[in-house]
Protein backbone atom coordinates (compact mmCIF):
# COMPACT_ATOMS: atom_id res chain seq x y z
CA UNK A 1 0.00 0.00 0.00
CA UNK A 2 1.28 3.45 -0.92
CA UNK A 3 2.51 5.44 2.03
CA UNK A 4 1.35 8.98 2.70
CA UNK A 5 3.99 11.13 1.01
CA UNK A 6 5.28 14.58 1.96
CA UNK A 7 7.21 17.12 -0.06
CA UNK A 8 9.24 19.82 1.72
CA UNK A 9 9.25 23.46 0.58
CA UNK A 10 12.15 25.47 2.02
CA UNK A 11 15.25 23.70 3.29
CA UNK A 12 16.43 25.78 6.24
CA UNK A 13 16.95 24.82 9.86
CA UNK A 14 13.33 23.93 10.65
CA UNK A 15 13.10 21.70 7.57
CA UNK A 16 16.24 19.89 8.73
CA UNK A 17 14.55 19.26 12.08
CA UNK A 18 11.45 17.98 10.28
CA UNK A 19 13.51 15.53 8.23
CA UNK A 20 15.78 14.54 11.12
CA UNK A 21 12.99 13.61 13.52
CA UNK A 22 10.56 12.24 10.93
CA UNK A 23 9.54 8.77 12.14
CA UNK A 24 6.26 7.61 10.65
CA UNK A 25 5.34 4.03 9.80
CA UNK A 26 2.66 5.06 7.32
CA UNK A 27 4.32 8.14 5.83
CA UNK A 28 7.53 9.10 3.99
CA UNK A 29 9.24 12.21 2.68
CA UNK A 30 9.17 11.80 -1.08
CA UNK A 31 10.66 15.07 -2.33
CA UNK A 32 12.25 18.36 -1.34
CA UNK A 33 12.60 21.65 -3.19
CA UNK A 34 14.78 24.73 -3.10
CA UNK A 35 15.45 27.60 -5.48
CA UNK A 36 18.90 26.00 -5.78
CA UNK A 37 18.88 22.52 -7.29
CA UNK A 38 22.30 21.83 -5.77
CA UNK A 39 20.98 22.67 -2.30
CA UNK A 40 17.93 20.46 -2.85
CA UNK A 41 20.10 17.59 -4.03
CA UNK A 42 22.41 17.92 -1.03
CA UNK A 43 19.41 17.94 1.32
CA UNK A 44 17.91 14.91 -0.43
CA UNK A 45 21.18 13.01 -0.16
CA UNK A 46 21.59 13.87 3.53
CA UNK A 47 18.12 12.63 4.44
CA UNK A 48 17.71 9.86 1.86
CA UNK A 49 14.88 11.62 0.02
CA UNK A 50 14.29 10.14 -3.45
CA UNK A 51 13.51 13.31 -5.42
CA UNK A 52 15.01 16.82 -5.39
CA UNK A 53 13.65 19.82 -7.30
CA UNK A 54 15.28 23.12 -8.21
CA UNK A 55 11.97 25.01 -8.20
CA UNK A 56 9.00 24.84 -5.87
CA UNK A 57 6.50 24.77 -8.74
CA UNK A 58 8.09 21.61 -10.16
CA UNK A 59 7.65 19.81 -6.88
CA UNK A 60 4.06 20.99 -6.44
CA UNK A 61 3.27 19.37 -9.81
CA UNK A 62 4.57 15.98 -8.60
CA UNK A 63 1.51 13.67 -8.58
CA UNK A 64 3.08 11.26 -6.07
CA UNK A 65 2.96 13.84 -3.24
CA UNK A 66 -0.04 13.92 -0.91
CA UNK A 67 1.00 16.85 1.29
CA UNK A 68 3.46 19.72 1.46
CA UNK A 69 5.38 20.76 4.56
CA UNK A 70 6.21 24.47 4.29
CA UNK A 71 9.27 25.81 6.11
CA UNK A 72 10.05 29.05 4.25
CA UNK A 73 10.25 32.42 6.10
CA UNK A 74 7.00 33.81 7.54
CA UNK A 75 6.35 36.36 4.83
CA UNK A 76 6.28 33.61 2.17
CA UNK A 77 3.89 31.25 3.99
CA UNK A 78 0.71 32.56 2.39
CA UNK A 79 2.01 32.31 -1.18
CA UNK A 80 3.29 28.75 -0.86
CA UNK A 81 0.28 27.54 1.12
CA UNK A 82 -1.94 28.97 -1.62
CA UNK A 83 0.15 27.34 -4.37
CA UNK A 84 0.15 23.96 -2.62
CA UNK A 85 -3.59 23.98 -1.97
CA UNK A 86 -4.27 25.07 -5.55
CA UNK A 87 -2.14 22.11 -6.69
CA UNK A 88 -4.38 19.78 -4.69
CA UNK A 89 -1.98 19.08 -1.82
CA UNK A 90 -2.76 19.01 1.88
CA UNK A 91 -0.64 21.56 3.76
CA UNK A 92 1.28 21.50 7.04
CA UNK A 93 2.83 24.95 7.43
CA UNK A 94 5.26 26.23 10.04
CA UNK A 95 4.19 28.91 12.48
CA UNK A 96 3.10 31.59 12.10
CA UNK A 97 0.96 30.11 9.36
CA UNK A 98 0.10 33.59 7.99
CA UNK A 99 0.99 37.18 8.72
CA UNK A 100 -2.60 38.18 9.53
CA UNK A 101 -6.18 36.84 9.86
CA UNK A 102 -7.15 38.05 6.37
CA UNK A 103 -4.55 35.78 4.74
CA UNK A 104 -5.59 32.81 6.86
CA UNK A 105 -9.26 33.28 5.98
CA UNK A 106 -8.38 33.10 2.28
CA UNK A 107 -6.40 29.88 2.79
CA UNK A 108 -9.13 28.26 4.89
CA UNK A 109 -11.69 29.06 2.19
CA UNK A 110 -9.43 27.58 -0.48
CA UNK A 111 -8.79 24.43 1.57
CA UNK A 112 -12.53 24.01 2.11
CA UNK A 113 -13.20 24.48 -1.61
CA UNK A 114 -10.59 21.85 -2.49
CA UNK A 115 -11.59 19.53 0.39
CA UNK A 116 -8.04 19.63 1.75
CA UNK A 117 -6.53 19.80 5.22
CA UNK A 118 -4.63 22.94 6.18
CA UNK A 119 -2.79 22.95 9.51
CA UNK A 120 -0.17 24.98 11.33
CA UNK A 121 2.79 23.03 12.72
CA UNK A 122 2.24 24.22 16.28
CA UNK A 123 3.68 21.82 18.86
CA UNK A 124 1.47 23.11 21.69
CA UNK A 125 -1.70 21.90 19.96
CA UNK A 126 -0.23 18.40 19.59
CA UNK A 127 1.71 17.53 22.75
CA UNK A 128 0.03 14.66 24.67
CA UNK A 129 0.78 16.39 27.99
CA UNK A 130 -1.45 19.31 27.08
CA UNK A 131 -4.36 17.12 26.07
CA UNK A 132 -4.17 15.33 29.43
CA UNK A 133 -3.93 18.58 31.39
CA UNK A 134 -6.81 20.14 29.50
CA UNK A 135 -9.01 17.14 30.21
CA UNK A 136 -8.19 17.34 33.92
CA UNK A 137 -8.85 21.09 34.02
CA UNK A 138 -12.16 20.72 32.21
CA UNK A 139 -13.14 17.93 34.61
CA UNK A 140 -12.68 20.37 37.51
CA UNK A 141 -9.77 18.59 39.18
CA UNK A 142 -8.04 21.88 40.06
CA UNK A 143 -11.05 24.18 40.36
CA UNK A 144 -11.81 27.20 38.21
CA UNK A 145 -9.13 28.52 35.88
CA UNK A 146 -8.09 32.02 36.91
CA UNK A 147 -4.92 33.13 35.17
CA UNK A 148 -2.22 32.06 32.70
CA UNK A 149 1.30 33.41 32.33
CA UNK A 150 3.28 32.75 29.15
CA UNK A 151 6.73 34.39 29.05
CA UNK A 152 9.21 33.75 26.23
CA UNK A 153 12.56 35.50 26.08
CA UNK A 154 15.22 34.62 23.53
CA UNK A 155 18.43 36.52 22.83
CA UNK A 156 19.04 37.04 19.11
CA UNK A 157 22.11 38.75 17.69
CA UNK A 158 20.92 42.26 16.78
CA UNK A 159 21.51 41.93 13.05
CA UNK A 160 18.97 43.89 10.96
CA UNK A 161 19.53 41.52 8.02
CA UNK A 162 18.61 38.23 9.69
CA UNK A 163 15.07 36.90 9.64
CA UNK A 164 14.42 37.72 13.29
CA UNK A 165 14.68 41.48 12.76
CA UNK A 166 14.16 41.87 9.02
CA UNK A 167 10.65 43.15 8.16
CA UNK A 168 11.07 41.87 4.59
CA UNK A 169 11.22 38.33 6.01
CA UNK A 170 8.31 38.74 8.41
CA UNK A 171 10.56 39.33 11.42
CA UNK A 172 9.71 40.29 14.98
CA UNK A 173 9.30 38.41 18.23
CA UNK A 174 5.52 38.08 17.93
CA UNK A 175 5.46 35.98 14.75
CA UNK A 176 8.33 33.80 15.99
CA UNK A 177 8.44 33.04 19.71
CA UNK A 178 5.18 34.88 20.32
CA UNK A 179 3.16 32.28 18.46
CA UNK A 180 4.10 29.73 21.13
CA UNK A 181 3.16 32.01 24.01
CA UNK A 182 -0.20 33.06 22.57
CA UNK A 183 -0.99 29.47 21.52
CA UNK A 184 -0.22 28.25 25.06
CA UNK A 185 -2.59 30.82 26.55
CA UNK A 186 -5.38 30.19 24.04
CA UNK A 187 -5.12 26.40 24.35
CA UNK A 188 -6.01 26.45 28.03
CA UNK A 189 -8.42 29.39 28.11
CA UNK A 190 -12.05 28.24 28.03
CA UNK A 191 -12.94 30.61 25.20
CA UNK A 192 -11.41 33.18 22.87
CA UNK A 193 -10.29 36.21 24.91
CA UNK A 194 -10.23 39.87 24.02
CA UNK A 195 -7.06 41.92 24.07
CA UNK A 196 -7.22 44.19 27.11
CA UNK A 197 -3.89 45.98 26.68
CA UNK A 198 -0.65 45.58 24.77
CA UNK A 199 2.54 47.58 24.56
CA UNK A 200 5.57 47.07 22.33
CA UNK A 201 9.13 48.33 21.95
CA UNK A 202 10.41 48.16 18.35
CA UNK A 203 13.84 47.13 17.08
CA UNK A 204 15.67 49.63 14.86
CA UNK A 205 14.09 48.03 11.78
CA UNK A 206 10.58 48.64 13.12
CA UNK A 207 9.67 45.04 13.97
CA UNK A 208 8.59 44.21 17.51
CA UNK A 209 11.53 43.35 19.76
CA UNK A 210 9.78 43.36 23.14
CA UNK A 211 6.14 43.37 24.24
CA UNK A 212 3.66 42.76 27.06
CA UNK A 213 0.01 41.86 26.45
CA UNK A 214 -3.01 41.12 28.65
CA UNK A 215 -6.09 39.10 27.65
CA UNK A 216 -9.48 38.39 29.28
CA UNK A 217 -12.39 36.22 28.18
CA UNK A 218 -16.08 36.08 29.09
CA UNK A 219 -15.37 33.56 31.87
CA UNK A 220 -13.11 36.20 33.47
CA UNK A 221 -10.02 34.08 32.85
CA UNK A 222 -6.95 36.21 32.21
CA UNK A 223 -3.65 35.66 30.44
CA UNK A 224 -0.37 37.58 30.29
CA UNK A 225 2.09 37.18 27.41
CA UNK A 226 5.62 38.60 27.75
CA UNK A 227 8.05 38.52 24.81
CA UNK A 228 11.57 39.70 24.09
CA UNK A 229 14.24 39.03 21.48
CA UNK A 230 17.03 40.72 23.46
CA UNK A 231 16.95 38.87 26.79
CA UNK A 232 16.46 35.29 27.88
CA UNK A 233 13.62 34.31 30.20
CA UNK A 234 12.71 30.88 31.54
CA UNK A 235 10.20 29.31 29.16
CA UNK A 236 7.92 28.30 32.04
CA UNK A 237 4.19 28.49 31.44
CA UNK A 238 2.01 28.88 34.52
CA UNK A 239 -1.67 28.01 34.88
CA UNK A 240 -3.28 29.31 38.09
CA UNK A 241 -6.48 27.67 39.26
CA UNK A 242 -8.56 27.83 42.46
CA UNK A 243 -7.15 24.63 44.00
CA UNK A 244 -3.64 24.52 42.55
CA UNK A 245 -1.20 26.11 40.17
CA UNK A 246 0.64 24.28 37.41
CA UNK A 247 4.07 25.08 36.02
CA UNK A 248 5.24 23.68 32.70
CA UNK A 249 8.97 24.05 31.97
CA UNK A 250 10.06 24.46 28.34
CA UNK A 251 6.39 24.77 27.46
CA UNK A 252 6.73 25.01 23.63
CA UNK A 253 7.25 21.23 23.54
CA UNK A 254 6.99 19.96 27.09
CA UNK A 255 6.27 16.49 28.42
CA UNK A 256 6.31 17.40 32.13
CA UNK A 257 4.09 19.51 34.40
CA UNK A 258 4.47 20.26 38.11
CA UNK A 259 1.27 20.71 40.11
CA UNK A 260 1.29 22.58 43.42
CA UNK A 261 -1.82 22.17 45.60
CA UNK A 262 -2.84 24.66 48.27
CA UNK A 263 -2.34 22.09 51.07
CA UNK A 264 1.37 21.90 50.24
CA UNK A 265 1.29 18.62 48.33
CA UNK A 266 2.78 18.42 44.87
CA UNK A 267 2.39 16.19 41.85
CA UNK A 268 4.48 15.69 38.73
CA UNK A 269 2.67 14.71 35.56
CA UNK A 270 4.70 13.27 32.70
CA UNK A 271 3.01 12.42 29.41
CA UNK A 272 4.57 11.88 26.00
CA UNK A 273 8.11 12.65 24.91
CA UNK A 274 9.29 16.17 24.05
CA UNK A 275 11.76 14.72 21.54
CA UNK A 276 8.81 13.51 19.47
CA UNK A 277 7.15 16.92 19.22
CA UNK A 278 7.34 17.14 15.43
CA UNK A 279 6.14 13.56 15.04
CA UNK A 280 3.05 14.33 17.12
CA UNK A 281 2.32 17.19 14.70
CA UNK A 282 2.81 14.92 11.69
CA UNK A 283 0.74 12.05 13.12
CA UNK A 284 -2.18 14.32 14.03
CA UNK A 285 -2.00 15.97 10.61
CA UNK A 286 -2.21 12.58 8.86
CA UNK A 287 -5.13 11.61 11.11
CA UNK A 288 -6.90 14.84 10.13
CA UNK A 289 -6.40 14.01 6.45
CA UNK A 290 -7.83 10.52 6.98
CA UNK A 291 -10.82 11.56 9.06
CA UNK A 292 -11.48 15.05 7.72
CA UNK A 293 -11.64 16.29 11.34
CA UNK A 294 -9.31 19.27 11.60
CA UNK A 295 -9.52 19.96 15.35
CA UNK A 296 -6.58 22.36 15.64
CA UNK A 297 -7.65 24.75 12.86
CA UNK A 298 -10.11 26.69 15.04
CA UNK A 299 -7.40 27.24 17.66
CA UNK A 300 -5.01 28.42 14.94
CA UNK A 301 -7.62 30.87 13.64
CA UNK A 302 -8.13 32.18 17.19
CA UNK A 303 -4.39 32.64 17.72
CA UNK A 304 -3.85 34.45 14.41
CA UNK A 305 -6.76 36.73 15.31
CA UNK A 306 -5.12 37.55 18.65
CA UNK A 307 -1.78 38.22 16.97
CA UNK A 308 -3.57 40.52 14.56
CA UNK A 309 -5.26 42.37 17.44
CA UNK A 310 -1.88 42.92 19.09
CA UNK A 311 -0.36 44.26 15.88
CA UNK A 312 -3.33 46.58 15.35
CA UNK A 313 -3.00 47.94 18.89
CA UNK A 314 0.69 48.66 18.34
CA UNK A 315 0.07 50.45 15.03
CA UNK A 316 -2.58 52.67 16.62
CA UNK A 317 -0.08 53.76 19.27
CA UNK A 318 2.75 54.35 16.79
Amino acid sequence: MKKFTFGIVGLGGIAKSFATYFQQEEAVIGACASRSLAKAQAFAQEFNIPQAYGTYDEMLADPTLDAIYIGVPNLQHFDYCQKALTAGKHVLCEKAITMNPHELAKLVALADEKNLILQEAMTIFNMPLYQTLKEQIQAGKFGKLKMIQAPFGSYKEPDPENRFFNPALGGGALLDIGTYAVSFARYFLSSQPELVASTMLPFSTGVDEQSMSLFRNEEDEMAAVLLTFQAKMPKVGTIALEKAYITIPEYPRSDTAHIFYHDGTTETLQVGDSRQAMNYEISNFITAVKTGENHSLTLTQDVIALLGAMQTAWHKKA
